[in-house]
């Protein structure tokens, strides 16, 4: 509900009003609360998964803090794109960026096992895929047509289906300690449980920042619930605090630059996901703060500023940035439109990248605590998925199209060893299964008829074939 204290509804609508400091420096930093885990989280799977993360004893675990250190400052700097805007860049509405997770099932099996030799590589797929999802700024509204909610629901849901395993392992105890008897402990669990339920019971139980929050402050609640028991101690803190300095800037070219085809292809296809992404966060923003729908020129500069804000991240060693969905439900709930209101929070989050002090301390936490913190957004972006998919006219010919597409995704992720005969760029894109789901699902949604009899799938549902008909019945 919109605090009139802040301006009247007519300033609270305007995206160029700005409200008095003191209002807006904490609006601002409401919004970089309810990213801040999300946005951290994509560094923290990519380095467990490359070896060098929570647990590993890797000499390169120090790299670890600064990929969060960028994950926070280019996430500020990419925000500022879309609220200050540079020429046609940026849409000049309080569109919040952070790391995007779409982008975790293509960098896992990039940089699987290979420590920080991967970076390399993995980083310059990030530069140009960025600089290609710029390019699409010019034509978005032009390839909408080709991602439907059928397209969009399922790669969203995979996302979801491929990072849920990260959650339970992060839960049990991490992926170095597989093997351990310390593995899925009793302690262990107990440590991610409570963030779980710490999250559930903000979420429903409570209003405002603190529901919104819920993920971030159930964290805490399970790092208090660590330091009790005896799973991170005071000197530990003290340790990782006393290590890292107090400001850093950041290196351009740290982990070099490499030539991968596989990362290159991986990033520019999933550039188109999250393009259309953005343009449904943008729509929600002028129709949720402003009351009227986004301009050709606001969605362009949006997608301008996503693909360069992505591009410039991956110069420095952070990940492709996206607008962030949860921010645009937070500004239906303030009321309030001022993009100088993000911008305060983009601040802020510039100030946390240039201090590793404050990516020494997330470093700290229990990978058992992150991991019931990531159960919880994990399942979200399944669920997330699900919801776009009740927009499907579920007649016969999506059916097949959704059960094709998803069979050969899943299946090649769940079985990656299927494809081990293939040359690495394939094969690697491959057993991501979000690639080849999505492409299947594309291609067969744009050459397959409209029309498909009913009795020409009862042979393949084993009696369930279903009725539904979406949330879009008639159509």
């Amino acid at each position: 509900m919109a605090d009139t204290s802040i301006g009247t509804p007519e300033q609270l609508r305007d995206p160029n009003y700005t409200p008095a400091l003191h209002k807006a420096v904490p609006l601002g930093i409401q919004h970089v609360l309810a990213m801040f885990v999300s946005n951290v989280t994509p560094a923290i799977i990519v380095a467990g998964a490359a070896g060098f993360g929570f647990g590993s004893n890797s000499p390169d675990f120090p790299e670890l803090l600064y990929l969060i250190q960028m994950s926070m400052l280019f996430a500020g700097v990419a925000t500022l794109l879309q609220t200050i805007t540079v020429g046609p860049v940026g849409a000049a509405l309080p569109i919040v960026q952070g790391t995007s997770f779409a982008f975790l099932p293509i960098m896992i099996p990039l940089v699987a096992g290979k420590g920080v030799d991967a970076l390399g590589a993995l980083f310059g797929g990030v530069i140009i895929g960025g600089l290609f999802h710029a390019c699409l700024g010019a034509v978005i509204g032009k390839i909408r047509f080709a991602l439907p909610p059928l397209v969009t629901g399922l790669v969203v849901t995979m996302i979801g289906l491929a990072l849920v395993k990260v959650g339970i392992q992060y839960a049990a105890g991490g992926v170095p300690a597989i093997g351990t008897p310390e593995y899925g402990s009793l302690l262990n669990w107990s440590a991610a449980l409570v963030v779980v339920l710490a999250t559930l019971g903000l979420k429903f139980f409570t209003k405002g920042m603190l529901s919104v929050s819920a993920v971030l402050i159930g964290l805490v609640v399970g790092y208090v619930y660590a330091l009790m028991v005896g799973m991170v101690t005071f000197e530990a803190i003290g340790s990782s605090w006393g290590r890292a300095a107090a400001f850093a800037l950041p290196v351009p070219f740290k982990y070099g630059f490499e030539f991968s085809a596989a990362a290159v292809i991986g990033f520019c296809l999933m550039a188109f996901v999250s393009a259309v992404e953005t343009v449904g966060d943008v729509s929600g923003i002028t129709k949720g703060g402003a009351g009227r729908e986004a301009t050709d020129t606001e969605i362009a500069g949006a997608t301008y500023a996503d693909g360069l804000g992505s591009a410039v991240a991956g110069l420095f060693g952070a990940f492709p940035n996206t607008s962030f969905s949860q921010n645009v439900g937070l500004i239906a709930m303030t009321g309030v439109m001022s993009r100088h209101v993000v911008t305060c929070g983009a601040l802020f989050l510039i100030l946390c990248g240039l201090v590793p002090k404050v990516g020494a301390i997330i470093r700290t936490v229990p990978i058992e605590v992150l991991g019931g913190g990531v159960i919880v957004m994990f399942g979200m972006v399944v669920a997330a998925g699900i919801s776009m998919l009740s927009d499907v006219n579920w007649n016969r010919r999506n059916m097949v199209i959704f059960a094709i597409s998803l069979s050969i995704g899943l299946g090649l992720q769940l079985e990656p060893g299927a494809v081990q005969h293939l040359p690495d760029t394939v094969r690697i894109l491959m057993t991501s299964g979000l690639l080849p789901a999505a492409l299947i699902a594309i291609v067969l949604n744009l050459v397959l008829p409209e029309e498909l009899a009913d009795e020409s799938t009862e042979e393949v549902s084993g009696g369930m074939a279903g009725h539904g008909s979406g949330s879009l019945p008639g159509r």
